[in-house]
This record gives C-alpha cells, sequence and structure tokens, in this order.
C-alpha cells in the first residue's frame, strides 16, 4: 500500500482545503511531520485513517471530523489517492453534517456520502477511451468492504501496523499479561481460539450433565424398585450413589445392582402366586353367599305377597254396598244423557235473546238523542225503514267529502298567499340592507388597506431589528467574556510572575548544589577507596593522602533532589504562562468581536433594540387579521350584490304567484259555500252527517239481530220437550234432576273397573300355588343372609387388591430392571466421553494440572505470535541499542493466580542479565517500544496476508534521545527505506529539521491550520 495524494476540505483543524503530495514529499524515502503543538499533525493522520474506514483511531474517536473555523456553506471533505494491490484507487468520503438551505433560511442535515473509483488507463466513465477516473462504488459498505479486502487489516491492526503510536507500545512493553492480551488479541484474529475453547466447554457441561443426569437416573430407579417391592425388602441405600460424590461415581453401578434388583422381581413373583390362590377361595365363598341371600329374599317377597293379597282381598269386600250403589246413579245419569245437550241449547237460545233486545233498545236510544231532530223520527222506525234511511245518508256522505276536498284546497291557498306576502316582505327588506351595506364599502376597504400597508412595513422593520438584535446580542456575550478575562488576566499575571521567580530561584539552587558537588568530588571518590584496589582516576593501589569531605559536603541525591525541585519549578512556571498567554489571545479575541464600548451600554442598546422589535413585532402580527378581513369583505361584497339581484328577481316572482292563487281561491269559495249549509264548515257538516248514518245502520242490525234471536228460542224449547219425552222421562224437570257432569261420570266408571280389576287380581294371588306354600313356610331370614354376604364381599375385595397389589408389584421390578440393565449398558460409554473431554476441556481452560503453566488456548496462540513480534523486534533492538539489548518472549508462570505465556524479558549482553521490560529508562523504552512496533507491523503484515507496506508513519517519542542514540535510530528507519518503501515521522524535534529535508509543515492560526511543504515554504 502506497499514499499518492491527500486533500482535506474543512476537517479537523483545516478551515479550507489543504493538500499533502505523499509522491513528492516522500520521494527521498524518509519525511518528516512538524508544527506547533496542537497545530494538527495527527489529524493527516486521522483522514488518511478516516478515508480508509470512515473512522478515525479509537483514541481520537470522540473528536468532532468539521472544522469549527470552516464556512458554514463549505462541506467537510477527505479525499485519498493510493495504490492497493496494484490498482490506484481514490476514495472520497463526506461526513453527515448540517448545512445551510439552498432555499429560505435555517439549515439542514446533509447525508454522509462515500465513493470510490478506480484509475483506469484505457477509458474512464464517460467511454470515449481517455485515462480517467472509473466509479467502482457510491455505497458505504461496498466500499468499506472492498477496501478492507484489498487492505487485509482492520482499523484496529492498520492505525498499530501502519501509524506506529509510540505511547501504546511503551505501555505495551510494562503492561502485565492480560493487557498485553488485550492489544495482541484486537491485533490478531483468535476469536476462533476463544470459540474453540467455548466449544470444548460447553462439551464438558454437556457430557458432565448426562453423567449427572444417568447418576439421578440410576437414584430414581433403585428408589422406585425399593418403594415397588415393600418395606420387607432389602434396602437400596448400598447401591445408590450420594448427591455430593463426584460425576464418575456412577462407576460403581455393578452386577450386585442388578442381583438385588433380581431378588426383589423373585419375591414379587412368589407374592403374585399367593394371592391368586387366596383369590381363588374367596370367588368360591362369595358366589356361595350370594345363592342364599337369594334364596331367602324370594321367600320373604312370596310370603309378603300372600299376606297383602288376603288383606286387600278383605277391604274389597267391606266396600262392596257402596260400589253398588255407585253403579245405580251411574246408570241413571247414562239415561239422562240424550237431554243434556238439547237442555244447554236452549239455555245458549234464551240468553241470546235477551243481549239481542237489550242492544236494540240501546241503539235506538242512541238514534232518538242524535243532533238535527231526524234521529227522533227515525228511532220509532222499523228495520225496513231503517236500512232505506242507510242508504240515502251514505249517498249524501259521499257528496260531502268532494266539496270537504274544495274547502281543504281553498284554506290552503289562503295560508300559501300569505306566505308569499311574508316572503314578498322579507325580499324587499333584503335587497334594502344590501344596498345600504354596498354605500358603505368604499370606505371600509380604504381603511383596511392602509393597515395592512402599515403591518406589512412593521414586519420588514422586525427582519431588520432580528438581524441588529443578533449582532448586539454577540457583541455583548463578547464584552463580558473581555471583562471576565481581563479580571482573570490580572489575577494571572502575578502568579506567572511568582512561579518564574520560583523557578529562577530553584535554578540558582540547582547550580549551587552542583557547584558544590563538584568541588566535593574527590572527597566522594575517596570514599570509595579501598586498600590494596586500583583508584577509577590514577590506577594507583597505594592511598597515600586520599581527601577528606568537609562538613557541607553535598552527595548525588542532594545533586538529584536540586535538578528535580528545578524541574517541577520550571514546569509550573511554563504553565502559568501558557495559561496567561491563552487568557490574552482569548481576551484579544473578545475585544476585537466586542468593540470600544462597555459591556452596560451594549446592554442598553441591546435593550432598546429589544422594544422596538416588540412594538414593531405587535405592528406586524397584524398583517394576518388584516390581510384576512380583506378577504371577507370582498366575499362579502359579493355575497351583497348577488343577494340584491336575487331579492328583485324573487318578488317578482312571488308577486305573480299571489295573483294567481287569488282568482283560484275565489273560485273554491263559492263551492264550498254551497256544500256547507248551515254548518260552520263542510268537514263539520260530513262529520255529523256520518255519525247520523253509523247510528241508523247500527239500530238496523240491533233490530234484526233481535228477531233472528226470538226465533231460535222457540225452535230451542220444542226441540227440548221431544228429547225428555223420548228419553222416557215425564217432564223436563225430571231429566234435569238427575243430570250429572261428564266428568263425574267418568270419574264412577273408572271407579267401577278399578274395583272389579282389582278384586280379580287378589282372587288370583290367593290361588297361586307358590304364594300359598310360602305361607306355610317359616319366616324368611333375610338380614342374616345379607350380612353373611357382605362379609364373602369383604373377603374378596381384599382377595382382589392383594392381587392386583401383587401383579403391579411384579410388573412394576420387571420394568425397572429393564431399565436398570439399559442404564447400566449406557452409563459406561457417557463416562469415558465424559472423562476424555473434560480433560481437553480443563486443558484448553488452562485449569487442569497437567497444563503446568496455566495457559489458555487463546493464550497459547497470542504468545506463539509475541514470539514472532519479539524476534522480529530484536533484529531492530541490537542495531538501535548498539548490539545491547535484545527481546525475549518467557513462558514464566505467573504470580497467584494470573496466567502465564504473554511475558516479555530483555537481555542486557553487557551484563548478561535478563530482566523485565518496565526496568528500561525513558531513551531505552523509546528503543525497545519502536523495535516492537516495528517488528509488530511486520508480524500483522504477514498475518493479513503479505500485503506490502509502502507508507509508515511513526509518532513522537524522539525527544527521550541523545545524540548518539538518534543517530542510532535513524539509522534503523533509513533502512526502512528499503525496497522504495516511504516512513513519515511525526515530532517537532529540533535536530531532526535538520537530519530529514522533506518535510510536511503544519501551522495553526485563529482562522485554522494549514499545511505546507517545506520547499514551498523556502520559496
Amino acid at each position: 500500500m502506497r499514499l499518492h495524494k491527500l486533500t482535506v476540505t474543512a476537517f479537523g483543524p483545516f478551515a479550507g482545503t489543504e493538500t499533502v503530495d505523499f509522491d513528492a514529499l516522500a520521494s527521498g524515502g524518509l519525511f518528516l511531520l512538524r508544527g506547533a503543538t496542537g497545530a494538527g499533525k495527527s489529524s493527516v493522520l486521522d483522514a488518511v485513517c478516516y478515508a480508509l474506514y470512515g473512522e478515525v483511531p479509537g483514541t481520537r474517536r470522540v473528536n468532532r471530523l468539521r472544522s469549527d473555523h470552516a464556512d458554514p456553506r463549505r462541506l467537510t471533505e477527505v479525499r485519498l489517492e493510493l495504490t492497493l494491490g496494484g490498482r490506484r484507487l481514490q476514495i472520497t468520503r463526506l461526513p453527515e453534517q448540517p448545512r445551510p438551505k439552498k432555499v429560505g433560511k435555517g439549515t439542514t442535515v446533509e447525508r454522509a456520502q462515500t465513493l470510490l473509483r478506480e484509475w483506469s488507463a484505457d477509458g474512464s466513465d464517460g467511454g470515449d477511451g481517455a485515462p480517467g477516473w472509473r466509479a467502482v462504488s457510491k455505497s458505504h459498505q461496498e466500499a468499506g468492504e472492498e477496501i478492507h479486502r484489498l487492505v487485509g487489516m482492520s482499523r484496529d491492526q492498520f492505525c498499530q501496523v501502519v501509524l506506529l503510536p509510540q505511547g501504546d507500545f511503551a505501555r505495551f512493553l510494562r503492561a502485565d499479561s492480560e493487557e498485553r492480551g488485550k492489544l495482541l488479541r484486537r491485533l490478531f484474529d483468535t476469536e476462533r481460539f476463544q470459540h474453540v475453547e467455548a466449544w470444548l466447554a460447553e462439551q464438558r457441561r454437556a457430557q458432565e450433565a448426562a453423567v449427572l443426569a444417568g447418576r439421578r437416573r440410576l437414584r430414581d430407579l433403585c428408589s422406585k424398585a425399593e418403594q415397588a417391592a415393600g418395606p420387607q425388602s432389602e434396602p437400596a441405600a448400598a447401591w445408590v450413589p450420594g448427591e455430593d460424590e463426584p460425576a464418575h461415581a456412577a462407576a460403581g453401578l455393578t452386577a450386585d445392582v442388578l442381583g438385588w434388583a433380581a431378588i426383589l422381581r423373585n419375591g414379587a413373583a412368589e407374592q403374585l402366586a399367593v394371592a391368586d390362590a387366596a383369590l381363588d377361595g374367596a370367588e368360591a365363598g362369595h358366589r356361595a353367599a350370594q345363592r342364599a341371600r337369594a334364596d331367602a329374599e324370594e321367600l320373604a317377597g312370596r310370603q309378603q305377597r300372600h299376606q297383602a293379597a288376603a288383606q286387600e282381598a278383605a277391604r274389597l269386600t267391606a266396600a262392596g254396598p257402596e260400589v253398588e250403589r255407585d253403579r245405580r246413579r251411574l246408570a241413571d245419569a247414562q239415561a239422562a244423557v240424550g237431554v243434556e245437550s238439547v237442555l244447554h241449547l236452549r239455555r245458549t237460545a234464551v240468553e241470546a235473546y235477551r243481549a239481542a233486545v237489550k242492544e236494540e233498545h240501546r241503539r235506538r236510544e242512541a238514534l232518538a238523542g242524535a243532533p238535527g231532530g231526524e234521529g227522533a223520527a227515525l228511532a220509532r222506525a222499523g228495520a225496513e225503514e231503517l236500512a232505506a234511511a242507510e242508504q240515502r245518508l251514505r249517498a249524501e256522505v259521499v257528496r260531502l267529502e268532494a266539496a270537504q276536498a274544495d274547502e281543504l284546497r281553498c284554506a290552503a291557498l289562503g295560508r300559501e298567499q300569505a306566505s308569499l306576502d311574508a316572503d314578498r316582505c322579507r325580499a324587499e327588506e333584503l335587497a334594502e340592507e344590501a344596498a345600504d351595506w354596498l354605500v358603505e364599502f368604499d370606505g371600509r376597504l380604504a381603511a383596511l388597506q392602509e393597515a395592512q400597508a402599515a403591518a406589512r412595513a412593521a414586519g420588514t422593520r422586525v427582519e431588520q431589528l432580528d438581524a441588529r438584535h443578533g449582532e448586539v446580542t454577540q457583541r455583548l456575550a463578547a464584552a463580558r467574556r473581555r471583562d471576565a478575562l481581563r479580571e482573570e488576566i490580572r489575577a494571572a499575571e502575578p502568579l506567572a510572575l511568582a512561579r518564574r521567580a520560583e523557578a529562577l530561584d530553584a535554578r540558582e539552587h540547582s547550580q549551587d548544589v552542583r557547584e558544590r558537588r563538584l568541588t566535593g568530588m574527590a572527597a566522594e571518590l575517596a570514599e570509595q577507596l579501598r586498600a590494596g584496589e586500583a583508584c577509577r582516576v590514577c590506577g594507583s593501589s597505594e592511598h597515600p593522602e586520599p581527601a577528606r569531605p568537609s562538613g557541607g559536603q553535598v552527595g548525588a541525591a542532594d545533586e538529584d533532589r536540586a535538578r528535580a525541585a528545578q524541574a517541577v519549578a520550571e514546569q509550573a512556571a511554563d504553565a502559568a504562562e501558557r495559561e496567561l498567554a491563552g487568557l490574552q489571545v482569548r481576551e484579544a479575541s473578545a475585544a476585537g468581536a466586542a468593540g470600544p464600548e462597555s459591556a452596560g451600554a451594549i446592554a442598553e442598546a441591546l435593550a432598546e433594540v429589544e422594544r422596538e422589535r416588540r412594538e414593531a413585532l405587535r405592528a406586524a402580527e397584524g398583517l394576518g387579521p388584516v390581510t384576512r378581513q380583506i378577504e371577507r369583505l370582498a366575499d362579502d361584497q359579493n355575497r351583497r350584490l348577488a343577494e340584491l339581484r336575487d331579492a328583485g328577481e324573487r318578488t317578482a316572482a312571488l308577486t305573480a304567484r299571489a295573483e294567481a292563487l287569488g282568482t283560484e281561491q275565489e273560485e273554491l269559495g263559492r263551492r264550498v259555500e254551497a256544500a256547507r249549509g248551515d254548518a260552520p264548515s263542510v268537514a263539520g257538516r260530513a262529520s255529523a252527517l256520518a255519525r247520523l248514518t253509523e247510528a241508523v245502520a247500527a239500530s238496523a242490525e240491533a233490530a234484526r239481530a233481535a228477531r233472528a234471536a226470538a226465533e231460535r228460542l222457540e225452535e230451542a224449547s220444542g226441540e227440548l220437550a221431544r228429547a225428555a219425552e223420548a228419553a222416557g222421562f215425564p217432564g223436563v224437570e225430571e231429566a234435569a234432576a238427575v243430570l250429572l257432569p261428564r266428568e263425574r261420570r267418568e270419574q264412577l266408571e273408572a271407579r267401577l273397573a278399578r274395583y272389579q280389576a282389582e278384586l280379580a287380581a287378589v282372587q288370583q294371588q290367593l290361588t297361586e300355588p307358590e304364594l300359598a306354600a310360602a305361607a306355610a313356610c317359616p319366616p324368611a331370614d333375610v338380614p342374616g343372609a345379607q350380612s353373611r354376604l357382605q362379609a364373602a364381599v369383604d373377603r374378596l375385595r381384599r382377595a382382589h387388591a392383594a392381587q392386583e397389589a401383587a401383579r403391579e408389584r411384579r410388573e412394576a421390578l420387571a420394568a425397572i430392571g429393564r431399565e436398570l440393565t439399559g442404564l447400566a449398558a449406557s452409563l459406561a460409554p457417557a463416562l469415558d466421553r465424559f472423562g476424555r473431554i473434560n480433560r481437553l476441556a480443563t486443558l484448553a481452560a488452562g485449569t487442569s494440572a497437567e497444563n503446568r503453566l496455566r495457559m489458555r488456548l487463546e493464550s497459547y496462540v497470542l504468545a506463539a505470535r509475541l514470539e514472532q513480534v519479539a524476534a522480529a523486534a530484536s533484529d531492530r533492538l541490537v542495531r538501535m541499542s548498539g548490539g545491547r539489548y535484545t527481546l525475549v518472549h518467557s513462558d514464566d508462570r505467573g504470580a497467584g493466580t494470573k496466567r502465564s505465556g504473554l511475558a516479555l524479558r530483555v537481555v542486557d549482553a553487557w551484563t548478561g542479565t535478563e530482566r523485565d521490560t518496565a526496568t528500561l529508562s525513558g531513551g531505552e523504552s523509546f528503543f525497545a517500544s519502536l523495535a516492537l512496533a516495528l517488528g509488530l507491523a511486520d508480524v500483522v503484515t504477514d498475518e493479513a496476508g503479505g500485503m506490502p507496506l509502502d507508507t509508515l508513519f511513526i509518532d513522537e517519542g524522539f525527544g527521550t534521545l541523545d545524540e548518539q542514540a538518534l543517530e542510532e535510530v535513524m539509522d534503523v528507519l533509513d533502512g526502512l527505506r528499503e525496497r522504495d518503501r516511504a516512513v513519515g515521522i511525526v515530532s517537532h524535534v529540533a535536530d531532526l529539521k535538520s537530519r530529514i529535508p522533506a518535510q510536511l509543515l503544519v501551522r495553526k492560526g485563529r482562522h485554522g491550520s494549514t499545511l505546507s511543504l517545506a520547499g514551498r515554504e523556502n520559496a
């Protein structure tokens, strides 16, 4: 992978568009990214990572992508040209960001965009055959998958391999095994080994569950067998594993358990044979008791039937005279049955005649009281005369009904004419009201239009005041910030002066201590002299007059403490000065935005703007209501004109209709007057005549009904006399005296028939031989027979229960025996599988005693990777350290419960000792971390498929090196340029500026940072 060109717009600290030409910058193989702290050196690397993966490195992911200095109309964009897998690609990414609306005010959200293009030498998208960029994908997902496939590394791997952060690897050197494992796990895809560990653990749990389930099943089966065999059987406690025993305790299942179950089954079979014999005896006794009870019950029944028959015969003989009287009474009543129906007809005819005469009298009285005098004369007439009068009156009613329709029409015409007059008056009133309103229309319209123009002018004024209000508000906020910052500056200036004075005092004290130590250095060296040992200065083994320490002797520890105090004081002074400078910069910015006025004056101006705005806003708010009033006024004008026109047309139509109705009403009035006569109305005359007609019709009908009822009564009296004579009675009264109701006759017949049937049945029972023989025997003992049968039933029930329990016991023990046999056969292979999987799972998890180093499977793989990284890092560390240091991987067991396998040690060739990497000094840590980062880059690259990395970046860490160490590191970095590789160093170390000619300068300013090449800046 080689980078060619990077273009950023409104990204991070870069407000405008900045371009980095990596081809020109990296032509010498080594280039420098330098600039002040916070200028944006790391943002260049963030842009490369964002272009490739759509995200910035994890440690800076919380930062916003869009520049705070950028113009709102300029969109944030990152474009990167690079070569991947022999293909030249161009990646363009725009994050989701707000932008001003193209139409109207306000902002809208611009969606994220991704464009992946490839350089085509034989034709671009236009299809004209010329070289150009060809679109590959506009999809975030498709472009990301294609780039990830070509790079072969995840974002975390890329950030560790291509953007080498030295601080992370310095921490990596001092970390424990767990922290190293987190980084290595993120860089190397070891998730599959985690899956293997999890799978083995899951299989172990499953197999253990199967073994425990088998043990529980064994315990349950033994308990069931013991329960089924009964309390007299041998207990199962000796054969069942306990709850607290290990999972493999089920292996103790032997032939003894199966033999114990076989003994239980044999005992159950013997108990079943005994129960079968007892059941046969109980069934024979039960059958004999049943026969004895049946014989006793049959004898008792016959004796009871004979006794009951004798008692019934005596009762029937005593009731004989009464039965004979009922027989004679029934014969007389049956003889008079023929007279009964005729007598009923005569009674009905009498009642009908009386009712008809009464109704005729009532109807004639009602007719006589009818108004008009004509009813009194008709009340004395006969039936024929009444019928003729009815026909005449009905014809007159029909004639009056036609006249009644004319009367109703005449009244309706009168009402309609009154309604027309009222409608005509209303139409004239509406026309007059519309005319009056139209006279005032022009004045109202002019007043509303004037108010509308004033409201529009107020709206324009509100917009102007809004802009003024925003400007004054910003100035007021800036003025308040300016005043607050001035107060902070006044408080910070004495503190900065005091810190600087303290730093100068600490520097003088440190120099004084150093001079005093140099003065007493001879005495310090003399303290180390030993008789017979060579002097480290002159080499002599004799020390005739060693120097003596003075009273104020200063040692190395005193000098170190003085230097440390000096460093602390200088850092505090630098921090105070930086803080003061920051406050001054912010105060100058706020002062420029606020202007010369005070905050109080700006606040008064803001209050005046707000007051004017409120007044203008109140006036502008009337625009909507005034506009709606004008629209309603125009609608009212059109409606009033329409009303005036419609009122004139309606008045003319109503006048014509009223004249036509008057002519028709006059003609109908003459006809109604003639038909009404003396009555107040035709309807009243017709109603009175209809009532008289109905009264005449009712009187005629009542006269005819009375005549018919008299004729039916005369016929019924003759028929009754003839029927009594035919039945043999001297007269009607004698026949009526012996009559009985039909229900009474049926009761007597049923009673006599029942008496005869009961008498015959009793006589038949008394003559039966079985009953007579039973009566001669002694009384039957039914309770004794029942008691003996119940005892036999109880014996049979107990025998049945014992036999059923014995059968169930035998069957249950047989089934349990089969299950025990099957369980014994299946539990052995389950135990074998559990043993194998348990050994593998504990080995992979690092908890087995066989795993001496307590190393998990994933840790084992990571340890192998770390060993490769250490070997690759040592090749460069030897060169950087002048052949002194080598990194080695260690499998030493961790302290306590910690796992092992991810330890790093450094071998010092000068002393021949091996020590922990945490003991390295600052410069030595930089050597080791840089070598480790470069070695890890090689290993991760090989792991990702061997994709060549032609561009690398190294971020900071060079400030800890002395001149010789820097030379050795630069030699190693020069070696990285082999095979046309470009290496970029991100640093602000001054020595690198003279050592590396190709430089990318990052400059920061109040309006954002800019990028430029060193050559262009000099030009």
